[in-house]
């Protein structure tokens, strides 16, 4: 059986995890008549979830990469799995400013992997 690179497995264990915290911290924008604290612990257990990938992906990813390689890796994640949720669950439009922006933010997490 072949084993699964510790690169691949870092960045689809930090793709699950940050599909779930999506939903954990955005999901209930479409159910504003919901109580306030309903939605709270439906967050935090969707929460749950989001740290059942994301401590293995940081536990295997670090060595494969340092600390801020995994975060600046993780935050990447989180643009794109955000403007998708944001674009296909929210219905909210696609801005060429949000992708400039977001743009700007991943050239600025390219140095963090850069070696001269």
């Amino acid at each position: 059986m072949p084993t699964i690179p510790p690169s691949i497995a870092t960045i689809g264990l930090l793709i699950m995890s940050n599909l779930f915290m999506t939903f954990a911290w955005y999901g209930h924008l479409k159910f504003k008549m919901e109580k306030l604290w309903i939605v709270v612990l439906a967050s935090w257990g969707i929460a749950f979830f989001e740290y059942c990938f994301q401590v293995p992906a940081n536990r295997i990813g670090y060595g494969t990469f340092s600390a801020a390689q995994l975060k600046t890796i993780q935050e990447v994640i989180t643009l794109i799995v955000f403007v998708l949720f944001s674009w296909l669950y929210l219905g909210e439009p696609l801005k060429w400013q949000t992708a400039v922006g977001f743009t700007f933010i991943a050239c600025g997490a390219a140095f963090i992997f850069y070696k001269p």
